[in-house]
């Protein structure tokens, strides 16, 4: 595996509808949006999780927690714990997590300064958080 700092990072928003992908590297800092899964009540294809693996060979993966702003828990908290470690279970690619309190706001935010509101689909949101996962749990490496 590489040196911390040169890794390959799959980057997931996890929701019950639809999860957000991204791939980042660590090296440039920077995540590019992948196409959005489609789930029902959070269980997505696998079978295209796997593609996404095959594709990228990450070297870590990263799952966003939904917070509650106080830093509690809530039930998609958990569910998102639970499908960070079925990624794990499945694929045996380290797997980590990270507070994404705010995410869907932010990258709602600059979509719209991108393109108004045409650019504000479900997907393109999520994928778009999930970039703003990577990029949050890339500056936690360095603290």
């Amino acid at each position: 595996m590489p040196d911390i700092g040169n890794r390959t990072v799959l980057a997931f928003d996890f929701g019950t509808k639809s999860i957000g992908v991204a791939v980042g590297q660590e090296i440039t800092g920077t995540a590019s949006p992948l196409a959005a899964l489609k789930a029902r009540d959070g269980i997505p294809n696998w079978a295209l999780i796997e593609k996404l693996y095959d594709e990228w060979q990450p070297h870590v993966v990263v799952v966003g927690l939904p917070l509650n702003m106080d830093g509690s828990e809530q039930e998609m908290t958990q569910r998102a714990r639970k499908f960070a470690n079925r990624l794990h279970g499945r694929f045996r690619v380290a797997v980590e997590t990270c507070d994404e309190r705010l995410t869907t706001t932010d990258a709602k935010s600059m979509l719209f300064e991108l393109g108004g509101y045409k650019k504000l689909t479900k997907d393109k949101v999520d994928s778009v958080s999930a970039c703003m996962i990577f990029s949050s749990w890339s500056e936690s490496q360095y603290e």
